[in-house]
């Protein structure tokens, strides 16, 4: 049978309100539909689907859409649609995101029988996800944005909470393991995060995939692998494409790798919603300084700060002392 005669096999997507899990999703679609005949629904809200559609170039048009997920806002008024996202999101209001979240799943369930998808790929807070699948007898599979030796901590603390992390590179001290536990104990519409997080892998068909690859973090793979009982499926790191760079053009960031020793470079980034403070940045710069090495840093800040540059809240005289080593 000729290839383009097959019948394609249809993926809804369902990832967490934010855009470091949303993007993920984005690249794992773009790279399942060039190996194979998928089509490939990615199901948001209106205001996270605005943001992430100029990320899509007009070749994927024609086996990835987008489809919106309406979340109920008459029944909470402090949560106007333009913050069913947690980019720019007040922190005071995540746990009512994660109820309003939760308040979707009829509107989820009639997009399930609407489309009737072959599978559905979903995230790790929303696990009356895959159970309104099942009832529908669709498969589900569970997608992890984070990387395995992040997620292989989080699952150990959830499971064994006494023992240590058996990887002694991986350890918080006191205070931050207390802050660790307390985002694993917060809870919304009376379910704790950690609950969540076990009952979405619990809920996965078998496999769990993960943003990472065996020969970064093969060790931490089958130790997740153990602590959930299930294949953990490594995809790759899932970079975003350049839209507009033409075949082996380098860009300017590559051109300056290259011109350094291999596995010489420190990459200093906390995702796309933390903003450090002051002291947290002087920190860093202090530290980066002392290292000697080089180095990209990923300095972001709030929309309220889109102005300002990083030459202002960087320490005095920094960029100056580690001259060409910094980018």
């Amino acid at each position: 049978m000729v290839y383009s005669q097959q019948r394609s096999i249809t993926i809804l997507m369902l990832p967490w309100l934010a855009h470091g899990h949303i993007s993920p999703f984005l690249e794992l679609a773009k790279k399942l539909t060039s190996k194979r005949n998928f089509h490939i629904f990615i199901c948001s809200t209106p205001v996270n689907l605005t943001s992430i559609k100029p990320k899509l170039s007009p070749k994927y048009s024609h086996c990835i859409e987008f489809v919106e997920l309406h979340l109920p806002h008459e029944e909470l008024p402090k949560l106007p649609p333009h913050y069913h996202t947690t980019n720019g999101l007040p922190p005071h209001l995540m746990s009512t995101l994660k109820r309003a979240f939760d308040m979707s799943s009829n509107n989820f369930s009639t997009i399930l029988t609407t489309l009737k998808p072959d599978l559905l790929i979903y995230d790790f807070l929303q696990p009356w996800a895959p159970s309104l699948a099942s009832l529908q007898n669709i498969p589900s599979v569970e997608f992890i944005t984070t990387s395995a030796a992040m997620t292989s901590f989080g699952v150990h603390h959830l499971k064994n909470p006494s023992p240590k992390f058996p990887f002694p590179s991986i350890n918080l001290r006191d205070y931050e393991a207390q802050k660790f536990n307390n985002l694993l104990e917060s809870s919304s519409n009376g379910i704790k995060d950690g609950d969540r997080i076990q009952q979405c892998s619990d809920l996965s068909s078998d496999i769990i995939l993960v943003k990472t690859s065996r020969e970064i973090e093969a060790k931490y793979v089958d130790y997740l692998s153990g602590l959930m009982g299930k294949k953990i499926v490594p995809v790759g790191p899932l970079v975003q494409e350049p839209m507009y760079l033409k075949v082996d053009e380098e860009t300017w960031i590559m051109k300056w790798l290259n011109k350094r020793e291999r596995a010489s470079v420190v990459y200093v980034g906390f995702g796309s919603e933390y903003f450090l403070t002051k002291e947290e940045i002087e920190e860093i710069a202090h530290g980066l300084e002392l290292s000697k090495a080089s180095f990209i840093w990923v300095i972001r800040f709030p929309k309220e700060e889109k102005g300002r540059r990083v030459e202002e809240v960087l320490p005095e005289g920094f960029l100056e002392r580690v001259g060409r080593r910094e980018l």
